[in-house]
Order: C-alpha cells, then structure tokens, then sequence
C-alpha cells in the first residue's frame, strides 16, 4: 500500500470499487456502528471490450466523483475486481477474457500512483463473501462457505472472519467443479465439464436452448426461464430443478472437504424460485456427509452492497496491520 496523501484524512470512511464484466459500482462508505454506511453509490459501464487501459481509466473516474463529494481524504481505497487477484501487491494475475487483457494489469499500484492513497485490492466474489460474512447473513458463523451465483459462479471460504486465499490466490472457484451435467459444455475458463457452465444464469439459458431444436422458442435468460417454468412449462421446469441439484451436488462435496458452519448463497440466480431452492437443498442433503447435512443454506442479504463492503472491510485491516508495523 502507498503512503497516504499528505491532506488531511478521515479514518473511518474509505473509497469503495467494484469491478466486473459489465458494470463498475462505486462508493463512499464510512465504518460506523453498529453498521458501515453506504452512501453515493454510483455505477458505469466496464468498457470491457475496450480493454484493461480503459477499464482502469473508467476506475479513475469512479474515484474521482468520490473525491469530489468528499471534503477530507478518504484512508483508502478498496477495490473488488474480476479477475485472480494477488492481494499482497494487487496485481491482476489471472482473468477469463470477460475483460479484454485484464491479466496482468496492475491494478493497485496504478490507482495508487494517480491519487496517492493507499489501495488494497482482492477478488470480487472473495469481496462479497466479506462483506456477507462481516455484515450480512454469514456474520453469526464462524466458518462460511459462500457461493455468487449469477453470470457465473464465484465462491470463498470465510474463516474466524478472515479470507483463505489459497496458495495461488484462487481458493473458492466453485464454478469450475467438475460435474456430468456440464459434460461437453465449455467454460468460460476455456476447460469444459465444469458445473458454471449449466448452473450460472447464461449456463441455464445453455442448458436450456441445447435441450431444444433450432425451430423451438429458445430462452435469452435465466430470468425468462424462471417465468417458463413459473407457467408451468415442462423444460424450464426441468431445467431449473437440474442446473439447481447439479450445483447442489458441487456445493455438498466442497462441504465435505472444508466443513463450513453455513453456506450462503448470492447473485442473480438465487432468485430463479423455489424450484430451483428446492432442488439445490435436496442435491445437498444426497451428497453431503451425515453429520454434515444441518449444515445452514443461507440467502445473503446485502446485494449489491456486499462486494462494496468486503473491499472496504480488506482496505480497513490492511490499513491496520501497516499502522501496526510502525
């Protein structure tokens, strides 16, 4: 982190980004208690065909017209990002082409650089389990598995309230468990066979035009698939009900491997009804172990203001531990 700007500074009120394939939100949020306070929220688009120069450019903005509304320095800068991130230096390190050459930016040390604040910068699926986990339906576990189902699948591992990165960064890709109902439907990782690829929201609407014929009325979302089957159609009945228990299935063996005390779930897809809950919970219950199966499945509760928060929570400690080596 860079050495905060010589204006004066508010301890308690942080910038927050968050960046991702299609859209870049922003805003000031102060930790108070009991709870943070999120105010002047602000999204844009993520020009990201335009690549990584002008995604970061439209960063800039984002927190310029924080600073603006701001009449003392924030103590930092939290940014959630698309992408593996390397949160010791905040470089980008690994990225799908969601955001045309976003590997390899180095996303920490350019902000820094253009306004001298200190700039923290990790995931931002890890960012809003954080923020759920801090803040929102985690914050009564000690242990939580959290799964952001929504264009695709991103997870962490929340544990005694800190993040387990894994040794490359990328612990918690819950998307890219390997599942046979995603056999010969290709990832967005560039592998194939792996449960994102019928489970997220454009793995539902795959799942679904496979199963029809080029003359039949094919689904454009995951949201028209839900009101299909709301209508009682047939296929995106089924649909749901398989793309939820294949993902409850992924979700039950991670369970068995790190023994959450819950899990919770986010994103868009965790809106596709009861069919789709139903069958989740029923996959999990099939596939986790015995003495794993009261484990809690959790609904977060922050929205959009979870990845927000987590950046904050991340900038917010590791301001603290420099503060402390001094």
């Amino acid at each position: 982190m860079a050495p905060t700007s010589s204006a004066t500074t508010s301890p308690r009120r942080f910038i927050a980004i968050d960046i991702g394939g299609t859209k870049i939100a922003s805003a000031i949020v102060e930790l108070a208690s009991p709870l943070p306070l999120v105010s002047n929220k602000s999204e844009v688009p993520t020009p990201a065909r335009s690549g990584s120069k002008a995604v970061v450019e439209a960063v800039f903005e984002s927190v310029r017209r924080c600073l603006a509304l701001e009449n003392e320095a924030p103590a930092a800068i939290g940014i959630a990002s698309a992408g593996v991130v390397n949160t010791e230096t905040g470089a980008i390190i690994s990225a799908t082409d969601l955001i045309k050459g976003w590997a390899g930016t180095p996303l920490a040390k350019l902000v820094e650089e253009e306004f001298g604040l200190p700039v923290a910068t990790l995931n931002d699926v890890h960012a809003h389990a954080l923020g759920e986990c801090t803040y929102g339906a985690g914050k009564e576990y000690g242990s939580v598995l959290a799964v952001a189902v929504g264009t695709g699948i991103g997870g962490a591992i929340v544990a005694d309230g800190k993040l387990h990165m894994g040794a490359h960064f990328a612990a918690g890709h819950v998307g890219h468990v390997p599942h046979p109902l995603a056999a010969g439907f290709p990832c967005s990782c560039g592998a194939s066979g792996h449960i994102e690829s019928v489970a997220s929201g454009t793995g539902q609407v795959d799942l679904y035009n496979a199963r029809t014929s080029a003359n039949e009325d094919q689904a454009k979302s995951g949201r028209e698939i839900t009101q299909r089957a709301q209508a009682g159609e047939a296929l995106a009945t089924q649909v749901l009900t398989d793309s939820g228990a294949g993902l409850g299935d992924a979700i039950a063996g991670i369970a068995n491997c790190v023994d959450p005390q819950a899990v919770v779930l986010s994103g868009s897809v965790t809106r596709s009804g009861e069919i789709w809950w139903s069958a989740l919970k029923n996959a999990f219950q099939a596939g986790a172990l015995p003495i794993l199966k009261e484990i809690e499945i959790l609904e977060g509760t922050l929205g959009s203001d979870a990845p927000l928060l987590g950046a904050t929570t991340w900038a917010a400690s590791k301001l603290e531990g420099v503060e402390n080596e001094r």
